[in-house]
C-alpha cells in the first residue's frame, strides 16, 4: 500500500486554539484513514522563548518568530491560522496568494470588509487548487451532524423555530483581567463573535438556511477591568486595587432572527439567540433547539454526546427522547471508542482536520468556506447595527 504524501503544516499561534489543534493534527491520522498525511512542521509566534516552549509540548518540528517566514518556508504547504481575528485578514490572504492552503479560526474576521477581501482571495486561489476553510468547529460535534443529518431527511419537517443559547460564566468576576478577547480592535467583539458566532453558523448549517434580518440588544456590565493579574484559563482574576483599563466589547448579546425559508418560497423559521459570558454556573452550555411541524430536537454541550429528539409521529404525549450519539452508525465515532464511550471537546478539532484533509485530497471545496464565514461576519455586523439603532430592525446583506 502507497504511504500518502506528506501536508506540511505551519501553525500561528500556540495559545488555546493553537493547543486545541496541535492536538488535533497530531490524533487524526491515528484514527483516520487520511489521503494525507499531516505533519506538524513549524508554529510561529511572536515570543520566541514562548513558541519554542509551546513547540516542545505540542510536538511541532520547528519554529519561526515571524508569520511571514512560515509563508515563505518551502517546507509548508498549509497555515494554520490561530491567532487574535485583527490578524486574520492579512495572513490568510498572504498565505493564499503565495499558494498555501489555509485553515482559519473564527469568526473570519473582525470586519465584513476584511472578510469579503478573504473571500474574494480565496474564491480565486481555490481555482488554482488552493484550499481554505474556516474553523467552525462545533459542526464536527457528532450529536449536531447527526441533528443535520436527521433535518436533511426531513424528521422534523418544516422548521418553525430555532432557539440558540452560548452560555459561559468566566468572566462574571468584576476583577477577571482585561485579555485581548475584551479588546475590540483585537477580538472584533465580545461575546457576539466569540461564541455567538459558533451559534450562528450551527443554526444557519443545520437549518440549510440563511439569516436574513435580526433585531438585536448588546450590554457591557463590567465597563473596566484590571489591566494585570492571575490568569487562569480564559479569565483569572485581578488585583481591584491595581490600573484599569476599558472593555470596548459586548459582555452578552441577545437578538431575534428571521430565517430565510425553503428554495420553494416556504416561510423560514423565526430564531431567538442568546450569547453571554456572566450566565454563573454555566461553563460551556451551547444550545441549540428547533421545534418543526413533525418533531423537534435539542442539544447542550454540556451533555455534548446526547441529542434530544420528540417525534410527533411516535408516541405524541412521550415527549422528548434522549439518542446517545456513540453509535458507529453515527458522524465521527464509528472511528473512535466502543459504543456508550463519549468523547471531548477535542474531538471537535480532530473532525475538522479529518474533514479537511480528506477535502484538501480529493481536491474539493472544505466546509465551512470563507464563503459560508463571510455570512456568519454579514449577520455579526447586523446585530451590532441593530443594537446601535436602539434594536431596530435590520436587513443582513445579501452576498452579491
Amino acid at each position: 500500500m502507497t504511504e500518502p504524501r506528506p501536508l506540511r503544516v505551519g501553525m500561528v499561534g500556540y495559545s488555546f486554539m493553537g493547543a486545541a489543534h496541535s492536538h488535533a493534527w497530531r490524533t487524526a491520522p491515528r484514527f483516520f484513514d487520511l489521503p494525507l498525511a499531516p505533519q506538524l512542521t513549524a508554529v510561529a509566534g511572536r515570543n520566541e522563548e514562548g513558541v519554542r516552549a509551546a513547540a516542545a509540548k505540542y510536538g511541532w518540528d520547528s519554529v519561526e518568530t515571524d508569520w511571514r517566514r512560515l509563508i515563505e518556508r518551502d517546507d509548508i504547504d498549509l497555515i494554520d491560522i490561530c491567532t487574535p481575528g485583527n490578524t486574520h485578514a492579512e495572513i490568510a490572504i498572504t498565505a493564499l496568494e503565495a499558494g498555501k492552503h489555509v485553515l482559519c479560526e473564527k469568526p473570519l474576521a473582525n470586519s465584513v470588509e476584511e472578510a469579503e477581501k478573504m473571500t474574494a482571495v480565496a474564491r480565486a486561489a481555490a481555482e488554482r487548487g488552493v484550499l481554505s476553510m474556516c474553523g467552525f468547529s462545533y459542526r464536527r460535534t457528532p450529536a449536531l451532524a447527526l441533528a443535520k443529518r436527521m433535518v436533511d431527511e426531513g424528521r422534523l419537517g418544516d422548521i418553525r423555530h430555532v432557539r440558540a443559547q452560548y452560555l459561559q460564566d468566566w468572566l462574571s468576576d468584576a476583577d477577571a483581567p482585561l485579555t485581548w478577547r475584551l479588546d475590540k480592535s483585537k477580538s472584533g467583539s465580545g461575546s457576539l463573535g466569540d461564541i455567538g458566532a459558533h451559534s450562528i453558523d450551527a443554526a444557519q448549517w443545520i437549518t440549510g438556511q440563511a439569516i436574513t434580518g435580526v433585531s438585536a440588544l448588546m450590554e457591557t456590565f463590567v465597563k473596566e477591568r484590571p489591566v494585570g493579574g492571575d490568569f487562569v484559563g480564559l479569565g483569572g482574576h485581578g488585583g481591584s486595587d491595581g490600573p484599569k483599563g476599558p472593555v470596548t466589547v459586548d459582555d452578552a448579546a441577545i437578538f431575534t432572527a428571521r430565517f430565510s425559508g425553503k428554495h420553494d418560497g416556504g416561510t423560514g423559521p423565526v430564531g431567538i439567540f442568546e450569547a453571554t459570558r456572566f450566565a454563573l454556573g454555566r461553563k460551556n452550555a451551547m444550545r441549540l433547539e428547533l421545534n418543526g411541524t413533525k418533531g423537534s430536537l435539542a442539544f447542550d454541550f454540556e451533555d455534548m454526546n446526547s441529542l434530544q429528539f420528540y417525534d410527533a409521529s411516535l408516541e405524541p404525549d412521550a415527549g422528548f427522547r434522549k439518542i446517545m450519539v456513540t453509535e458507529p452508525s453515527h458522524p465521527y465515532t464509528g472511528n473512535w471508542w466502543p459504543t456508550g464511550h463519549g468523547l471531548g471537546y477535542e474531538h471537535g478539532f480532530t473532525h475538522q482536520v479529518v474533514d479537511l484533509v480528506d477535502a484538501i485530497g480529493a481536491g474539493e471545496q472544505p466546509s465551512p468556506s470563507f464563503a459560508d464565514a463571510l455570512q456568519v461576519q454579514k449577520v455579526l455586523a447586523a446585530v451590532e447595527a441593530s443594537a446601535a439603532a436602539e434594536s431596530r430592525w435590520q436587513n443582513v446583506d445579501k452576498e452579491h
